[in-house]
């Protein structure tokens, strides 16, 4: 199997298995996005908490020039290590939450 559909095979496990896990409160579905044309991958909250609605992206990530792109990380999931227990270098995973100076502190991918 080709990096690129690895990668693709790493991120969707991952998420899915994320959105898999049941939310305590409210009455909110978590949903997977995948875009598999443009490489782009979210979990979604969707739904009602007693009477607030919920509905926001809490995982995105993206593949650009042949590495994965943190976009944003709003859980208590450390992706970068379950990307790399997957096969997935680290020096493939870019932090994109992280401003581009601060990116080479990181341990990862800096673009």
């Amino acid at each position: 199997m080709d990096k690129l559909s690895s990668y693709r095979q790493y991120i969707q496990k991952i998420l899915t298995e994320y959105a898999a896990i049941p939310i305590a409160n409210g009455q909110i579905e978590c949903q997977t996005i995948f875009d598999l044309q443009q490489d782009r991958y979210q979990v979604v909250n969707v739904g009602w908490d007693r009477d607030r609605r919920v509905h926001g992206c809490v995982l995105h990530l993206d593949i650009k020039d042949g590495k994965i792109w943190v976009q944003h990380n709003a859980t208590e999931l450390h992706i970068g290590k379950e990307l790399i227990a997957l096969g997935a270098p680290k020096e493939d995973i870019v932090l994109g939450f992280q401003p581009e100076y601060a990116r080479i502190y990181t341990g990862f991918g800096v673009a």
